[in-house]
């Protein structure tokens, strides 16, 4: 039987790999902070060159081995050249973290199709064909790997009538699903699946929402009375990523301030 290891060796991240979609900030950079401090190479993606130089030069600076691909999660042919790019500059990848989204406001009865097909591209089909092509090219051949799924408090439930975004709750809804079925499938082949279903952060994509019904006005309505911080997704993902969360796979983890205990989610 082996020495149980102490805490501080669980959460290492050192000689690790990470790619992290939608990395160029908000969320997605705090995660891929939260990585790179606990000591994995880190590579961020999005769309925008221009963004993705400013969050590397954040990392750097934090002392964090950081680089970035520009590629837009919701194309097939960017994704599988997002992967075989990665691969080529990390050898392998060790965490995928599944962060790149997209929203749309809209009745439902008037809702767009092209964009509940951006949405749904985006934060679905996206996160399935990374997944695939990084489980295929090195996951499954090296037996391990740790995919991180970025849900939403939105797709565990429904919203309050003026939050109009049925594309978006039901593509955070399928990613739910996605994540245990997939789970589920490869656990046997040493990959964990988990995500993380956020409450109300600052971001841009919530900029309007959070100025429409007022910051303080939506911290009320949190058992802890306040929204999220650049800090507060630093723990989980740390957990999912690392040996301290080896037993732990298929399970989506609300960061909401208890939002999700109120509804039942």
């Amino acid at each position: 039987m082996t020495t149980p290891r102490k805490v501080q060796q669980l959460f290492d991240l050192t000689g690790r790999t990470a790619l992290i979609t939608g990395g160029s900030r908000g969320l997605g950079l705090q995660m891929a902070h939260a990585l790179g401090e606990a000591g994995a190479k880190v590579l961020i993606s999005s769309r925008k060159a221009a963004d993705l130089e400013e969050a590397v030069a954040s990392l750097q600076a934090a002392g964090i081995d950081a680089s970035f691909i520009a590629a837009d999660a919701g194309k097939p042919q960017d994704i599988q050249r997002l992967a075989d790019e990665a691969l080529a500059r990390l050898g392998h990848i060790d965490i995928l973290v599944n962060n790149a989204g997209a929203s749309w406001g809209a009745p439902a009865q008037e809702h767009p199709l092209e964009a509940w097909d951006k949405v749904m591209n985006l934060n679905v089909r996206g996160y399935f064909l990374l997944s695939q092509a990084v489980a295929k090219a090195s996951m499954i051949p090296r037996k391990q790997g740790r995919i991180i799924n970025v849900a939403s408090i939105a797709g565990l439930g429904g919203n309050p009538p003026f939050m109009q975004t049925i594309a978006y709750n039901t593509s955070k809804g399928a990613v739910v699903n996605f994540t245990r079925a997939l789970a589920c499938e490869w656990g046997h082949l040493g990959i964990r699946v988990n995500a993380i279903a956020p409450g109300f952060f600052p971001s841009k994509m919530t900029a309007g929402l959070l100025s429409m019904a007022g910051e303080d006005n939506i911290a009320k309505g949190a058992p802890l009375l306040r929204i999220g911080d650049d800090e507060d997704l630093k723990g989980v993902t740390l957990l999912f990523a690392s040996d301290a969360g080896k037993h732990i796979t298929g399970q989506i983890l609300p960061v909401d301030g208890g939002v999700s205990a109120l509804i039942g989610g």
